[in-house]
């Protein structure tokens, strides 16, 4: 081939003109992009998206083969077109789909739709941030009055089902989202108003289990032609994500520590140290550090962060005395699982499950070493978990039967007890801790 080149002067001048033409065209589209987003439409090839076959379930699509990948790929290029930073849908085809896969993001994009279609943004791979005519006539009976970047897929009754106020304007005209996700929570803007506000988005294909950790951003075909521009995308960092979720969290909560001293606490005072604002268990030392005070349905928020095979717990109601795995309601989970230390673990020992009894979601946990983010709230019986954002845990303990080791566990019942942490022995970190009494 570089022979075939060097005896062709003029393909050599016009295949390095091309290649510089399509340079100076991705530099010009990054600069276009806002500080610290990243533009995901740099050429006519559509580089850096694939198609997918609509609202397709995660195992087919495990199941699809290289050739059907490439064929759903090749189809969405002929629906798809991008001319002069305009992206244009004929309203059919596979979705188009970014080849990365994000975490917590914020999404800028524009649209424009012609009258009457019916559009949407998946986030993670996940429908839907909805787009439609709120004067079309035909959906008025699914709320397309209401306007367009509701979380349409959540259930009925849902925070974020249906945006806030009606931001659009008239098809045809250029409307801009601002979308947030952190975990599952979204934030979601049109035209710098408001829709949906730190809002759950329900996993369509398992209503009962969390929002995959990862997945990519998907432009939804319809049937109707809609038209797309100035796609920028930034990922959120940790301590973003984590200042975010922390400050609702902390609404009407009271501190219990940040950082400065042990007064709200009693128990094993001797076996933690206070280390650059964040209370760490001593390596090799353990006990059950506990608070003064009792509480009975409460949420309670903090930032963990765990070294590599690191284990502690979260007491919760926990009587004072005893083991707080089986005399308090329960023990949660405080252990990374990235080093082969634990050996193998039953699934209700990994991080955030209720200890012996439920397991919890996997694969949320930061790596070690990385402020984590969990709120846990306990009402009555029941007790739900909270990790960067995504609900791992949601159960029911008085309907709890099965225990591990067949170990049973008293204490589960409790309706009033002290909140606190396990340690065990390793230097494991909690800082930030806030608390608020549910109203009975």
């Amino acid at each position: 081939m570089g022979a075939s080149l060097c005896r062709n002067p003029s393909a050599v001048r016009h295949s390095c003109l091309t290649l510089l033409l399509l340079s100076q065209a991705v530099v010009h589209a990054q600069e276009r992009a806002p500080v610290g987003f990243t533009n995901l439409l740099v050429d006519s090839q559509l580089t850096g998206w694939h198609g997918r076959a609509g609202d397709i379930e995660p195992a087919k699509l495990a199941e699809a083969t290289a050739e059907q990948r490439a064929a759903w790929t090749e189809e969405a290029r002929t629906h798809f077109r991008l001319v002069d930073g305009v992206l244009e849908n004929d309203g059919f085809g596979p979705f188009l789909t970014t080849d990365r896969e994000f975490g917590d993001f914020e999404l800028l994009i524009e649209y424009a739709i012609d009258p009457t279609t019916d559009s949407g943004i998946y986030l993670r791979g996940m429908p839907q941030i909805q787009i439609w005519d709120p004067e079309n006539p035909a959906q008025r009976e699914n709320g397309n009055d209401m306007g367009s970047g509701g979380l349409w897929n959540n259930a009925a009754n849902d925070p974020g089902k249906n945006p806030l106020v009606r931001a659009d304007k008239p098809a045809g005209e250029w409307n801009a989202f601002r979308i947030k996700m952190i975990g599952e929570r979204v934030w979601v803007w049109l035209n710098d108003q408001p829709l949906v506000v730190n809002a759950r988005l329900a996993n369509y294909w398992d209503r009962s289990a969390p929002l995959p950790p990862r997945g990519p951003i998907q432009l939804q075909t319809h049937g109707g032609r809609i038209r797309w521009r100035n796609i920028f995308v930034r990922e959120i960092g940790s301590e973003e994500a984590n200042s975010t979720l922390a400050e609702i969290a902390r609404e009407s909560a009271i501190p219990l520590f940040t950082g400065s001293n042990l007064d709200a606490w009693q128990g094993a005072m001797a076996d933690y140290t206070i280390e650059d604002g964040a209370l760490m268990c001593l390596p090799e030392r353990g006990g059950n550090l506990f608070t003064k005070e009792s509480f009975g349905d409460f949420q309670v928020s903090l930032e963990i962060s765990i070294p590599p095979g690191g284990n502690n717990g979260l007491l919760i109601r926990y009587p004072g005395s005893g083991n707080g795995a089986y005399d308090g309601m329960c023990e949660l989970q405080v252990i990374d699982t990235s080093i082969d230390r634990h050996g193998e673990l039953d699934p209700r020992q990994f991080h955030g499950s209720a200890y012996g009894m439920v397991p919890a979601a996997r694969g949320y946990l930061r790596p070690p070493g990385e402020w984590n983010f969990q709120v846990v709230t306990v009402r009555g019986s029941e007790i739900q978990v909270e990790l960067n954002g995504t609900r791992i845990l949601d159960a029911d303990l008085s309907k709890v039967d099965s225990f591990m080791a067949d170990s049973a566990h008293p204490g589960k019942d409790l309706r009033e007890g002290f909140f606190g942490f396990a340690g065990h022995n390793d230097p494991v970190r909690f800082r930030n801790v806030y608390i608020r009494r549910w109203d009975p």
